[in-house]
Order: structure tokens, then sequence, then C-alpha cells
């Protein structure tokens, strides 16, 4: 039986070098992370009981990592949800297209780093839900 699009998606345990004087991670395209990264940014000063994304992305691939403080991710691929809470820098969730994620739950201070397969596109983008729901039940 094949994956089911939400299957797809699973967390990484980025490598940690602990050291007295502080830790260091690194990610590697084509070891870490499936695909090579063309775009970086990242969430920051949330306010407290704000929702980001709210979209799906038709080819973009995407790994998110709690840099700070802590948040939930919400996945759907029109049939499963599923959350993941990310609070460890050292740690990632890997998202394939055509999955709605909405990201919640921020602790104060928290910043989300996404790394990207694309660069920005806004046609690329699925920003209505009911649009991505007929699209993806369609397939």
């Amino acid at each position: 039986m094949d994956k089911t699009m939400i299957e797809k998606c699973y967390t990484v345990n980025l490598p940690k070098i602990n050291d007295p004087r502080g830790n260091l991670t690194f990610i590697e395209s084509g070891k870490h992370i499936a695909f090579d990264i063309k775009r970086v940014f990242y969430l920051y000063d949330v306010p407290g009981g704000a929702n980001r994304a709210g979209h799906a992305l038709k080819n973009c691939q995407q790994f998110l990592i709690a840099m700070s403080g802590s948040f939930d991710v919400v996945l759907d691929d029109g049939y499963e949800k599923k959350r993941f809470h990310l609070n460890r820098s050292y740690y990632g969730l890997y998202i394939c297209p055509m999955i709605w994620r909405e990201i919640d739950n921020f602790s104060s201070g928290s910043v989300c780093m996404v790394l990207a397969s694309a660069f920005y596109d806004e046609a690329d983008y699925y920003r209505d839900y009911e649009e991505f729901i007929a699209t993806v039940r369609v397939k």
C-alpha cells in the first residue's frame, strides 16, 4: 500500500555536537534533508494566540526547525491531520508538497526557521482551504 501524503512528512533528529562553550547543530542538503536549499526564512515576534502559515504548497518542500522556544505544526493532507510539537533546535520537521500547514501554540520568544526547496513563487501556494481540499480529493 502506498503511503498517504501525511505519512511522507516526518521529523528528523539533526546532529548535535555538545560542547561546554555551546552546542552546535548543522544541516546538510541530501543528507539530513532531501532537497537543495533555495530559500531560508524565519518567523519571530509572533503575538500570543496568533496562528501562522494557513496554506499548502504545490511543489515546494520545506523543513521547519524551532530555533528558539516552541510551537505546534498541524499538517493536513485533506484526509488526515497530524500535530507535531517542535521545541528543540536539533529537531526538524520535513513537509512534502500538497500538505496544508498551520502553525500555532507559539511560546514567548520562539523562532521558527524554514528551509525551502524553491524560491518564493506566489503561484505555488494554495491559500484557500476549500480549493486545496477540492484539488487533493480529485487526485
